[in-house]
C-alpha cells in the first residue's frame, strides 16, 4: 500500500526518507487520480524497501500543493534527497515506468 502522507509527516516520510520517494499529489474529485491509485500501490508493494511511494491529498494539504506548484493533478513527483528530481503530469503512464524512474534515483 503506498503512504498516507500530510502535512505533518511530509518532513519525515519525504524530505528526509534515505530511500527515493514517489509522491503522488491528487485529490477525491479527480477520476484519472483515483484510476492510479491501484497501479501506485502495486509500485509501493513490488519496490518495498527499495523506494517509498506516498499519497498527497491535495484538499487537504494546500500549502504543500502551493509549495510544489501543484496546478493540476494527479502530479507525480520524484524526490530523492529532498528534492524533487522528476516529475509526471496526468495518469498516462504504467507500472514500469514509474517503477524505471524510481529505481533510476535509487
Amino acid at each position: 500500500m503506498s503512504l498516507k502522507l500530510t502535512d505533518a509527516n511530509f518532513q519525515s516520510e519525504v524530505i528526509n526518507s534515505a530511500l527515493p520517494v514517489l509522491v503522488d499529489f491528487w485529490a477525491d474529485w479527480c477520476g484519472p487520480c483515483k484510476m492510479l491509485g491501484p497501479v501506485l500501490d502495486q509500485v509501493a508493494s513490488e519496490l518495498e524497501g527499495q523506494a517509498v511511494v506516498g499519497k498527497l491529498n491535495v484538499d487537504d494539504a494546500t500549502e504543500l500543493a502551493v509549495k510544489y506548484n501543484v496546478r493540476s493533478i494527479p502530479l507525480l513527483l520524484f524526490f530523492k534527497n529532498g528534492e524533487v528530481k522528476d516529475q509526471i503530469l496526468g495518469a498516462n503512464v504504467t507500472k514500469e515506468q514509474l517503477k524505471a524512474k524510481l529505481l533510476a534515483l535509487a
